[in-house]
């Protein structure tokens, strides 16, 4: 069983910048954790916009500067980007949500979601992996996902085992 492993956005902008969340400042170590423990091979998104941000679709209705490509909030956590390099984990730049740049998954026949926002990023990506790959296993680490809200935490966990992804609680 070829295992991968998907850190979707541990960047400094979600996690103490500015859209810092308490949530997902709580999943940081039990994330390095699991990054630590996984046997397989691990993989990390960034969320990547350019200076022009607040004039694109998701910057008029999100007004908030976050991820700007090579500054300090666009980088991964400390401790997270220390635990993926440890691992020779691949990180690759998503410009929105979700991305279709899953190819390299299509060998896999299992893969382990972890990260944040579970209902934005998160959902979008679980939600096309499982799409472009519907025979293989999704799973959504809940303990290790952080929400914008516990609410939305839970609303995009139904959506998502609505879907027949796996949800690890």
């Amino acid at each position: 069983m070829k295992k991968a492993l998907v850190v979707i956005d541990m960047q400094k902008d979600f996690v103490s910048g500015s859209l810092a969340n308490a949530a997902a400042q709580a999943i940081v170590m039990p994330i390095v954790k699991r990054i630590d423990s996984f046997r397989g091979a691990v993989f990390a998104t960034r969320d990547t916009h350019g200076k022009d941000y607040l004039s694109t679709p998701e910057g008029k209705r999100l007004p908030i500067i976050h991820c700007v490509k090579d500054t300090g909030g666009w980088q991964i956590v400390p401790e997270i980007a220390h635990a993926l390099e440890f691992k020779n984990a691949t990180v690759f730049d998503k410009p929105a949500f979700g991305t279709l740049d899953w190819a390299f998954l299509e060998d896999f026949t299992e893969v382990e979601l972890v990260g944040t926002c579970t209902d934005i990023c998160v959902v979008s990506n679980a939600l096309v992996i499982k799409t472009l790959f519907p025979a293989l296993t999704v799973k959504v680490n809940a303990p290790l996902c952080a929400g914008t809200s516990a609410e939305n935490h839970e609303a995009a966990l139904k959506v998502m085992r609505s879907c027949q992804i796996d949800i690890v609680k």
